[in-house]
């Protein structure tokens, strides 16, 4: 801090990012009351820093010129309310990194991902609420699943429960239960996600989506361990451990005041940051084997995946950027499977079209019945059209399923379908 209310005032970071602001959940807590609370963050990529605005109430400024997101340069001047920081020299530090190149269910050899095995082996001897963040498709589900395999809970109820997925006003009975009577359709009483857990671990996925009205009433669970079932006066209290997971910033949605600040102080005892697969490209060829080893256990007939091995089709994975992330990588290798040869990729990041028949259509299999071929084709065109519907769409649901000119649940049922979302654990909505 070169000047301001908060003079002399200085952080070294080993991680990647450093968020700014008054919160108390900041890396670097300021006093000055010009400052949101969380006002900007600095990250590292590729060696490069990253300044970014976190929609703060009057702006970063980066040698006096406001920006949104800038690379600033060694030495620079940040304003931010009525006190400037200056960023000192990047040096090597040593790092806590994991000793294998696989956590549970997770696959990575990258430095980045060892390092996220080895907070998520901190994570798994805890019972601390963790926080996943990443991009659509990072593979928050599974490591929340890792995080409790790994843990003293691991033979106890792992339950998801998808705050997108389920309309606003059943999310409070699918947390937290109902008694009969409580509203129309309650014929009999009913358990909630935390009652379905109790000993083991809730992932509330999507935790971004859920309305401002239910979160008071999660932060009230979450601080005193119990729940009250909709339509009773009665507190019953649980012994369950909770992972929350976003694809948004939830720094910037308090900060416009669509994400409560003490819940989220609350869920983010334990933050974990999961890189994008373009940052840790070294780990798409085992990744790619694992979701290749996956496909065929569970495939009812043998086939020659010799041509999914080669070199050749490891460079055609270096070359693409894979904004789906780990999803897209699944699919891909699985659309491989499924038609027998390495679809080449598009430097966009579409597969190639499929050949066409004189007539137009896809090319499909003679061999097969009329009946199987066509319902083989349904579903891919289905799949297709919602892997492009959420590429389209940023990963949004909500807006995806507003122009599919679909019902959201129903396009859920789809993803779900489809393993584009996963659906273990899901209630019924």
């Amino acid at each position: 801090m070169v000047s301001g209310p908060d003079p002399g005032q200085a952080i070294c970071s080993t991680s990647e990012r450093v968020v700014v602001g008054t919160h108390p959940s900041c890396d670097l807590r300021l006093s000055d009351r010009l400052v949101s609370r969380f006002h900007c963050e600095l990250s590292v990529a590729f060696g490069q820093i990253v300044l970014r605005d976190l929609n703060s109430r009057n702006g970063t400024r980066l040698d006096d010129v406001q920006v949104r997101e800038a690379f600033p340069r060694w030495r620079a001047r940040i304003s931010i309310g009525e006190s400037v920081l200056q960023l000192g020299e990047m040096d090597r530090v040593s790092l806590d990194l994991h000793p294998d190149a696989k956590f549970a269910n997770l696959v990575g050899a990258s430095a980045l991902m060892r390092r996220v095995f080895a907070l998520l082996e901190r994570c798994a001897a805890s019972d601390a609420t963790v926080l996943l963040e990443g991009e659509t498709g990072t593979g928050k589900d599974a490591v929340a699943e890792a995080i409790h395999t790994k843990s003293d809970r691991h033979d106890q109820p792992f339950i998801v429960l998808d705050c997108g997925a389920i309309p606003a006003e059943l999310l409070e009975s699918e947390l937290f239960g109902h008694e009969k009577g409580a509203f129309t359709g309650a014929i009999t009483p009913r358990d909630g996600a935390f009652a379905a857990a109790s000993g083991g671990t809730l992932f509330l996925d999507e935790i971004g989506e859920m309305p401002l009205g239910l979160q008071s009433k999660l932060l009230h669970a979450l601080e005193h361990r119990g729940v009250k079932r909709v339509g009773s006066n009665k507190y019953v209290p649980v012994d369950v451990r909770v992972i929350a997971a976003t694809n948004r910033n939830l720094r910037e949605e308090v900060n416009q005041k669509r994400f409560r600040s003490d819940l989220y102080y609350r869920l983010a005892v334990i933050q974990v940051k999961l890189p994008p697969l373009r940052e840790r490209f070294e780990d798409v060829p085992a990744l790619a084997q694992h979701f290749l080893d996956a496909i065929e256990k569970r495939s009812r007939r043998p086939v020659d995946t010799s041509f999914l091995r080669t070199p050749a089709f490891f460079t055609e994975l270096h070359s693409h950027q894979w904004p789906g992330n780990l999803r897209e990588l699944r699919n891909y290798v699985e659309r491989c499977y499924a038609l027998r040869e390495a679809v080449r990729l598009e430097p966009d990041g579409g597969p190639e079209p499929e050949p066409r028949s004189q007539g137009g259509g896809p090319v499909v299999d003679p061999s097969l019945p009329l009946r199987e071929a066509r319902e083989q084709w349904i579903q891919e065109l289905e799949r297709r059209y919602l892997e492009a519907l959420l590429v389209r769409h940023s990963g949004n649901v909500r807006e995806a399923a507003r122009a599919a000119g679909v019902d959201r649940v129903y396009l859920y049922r789809l993803l779900w379908k489809y393993d584009l979302k996963r659906s273990r654990g899901r209630p019924e909505a």
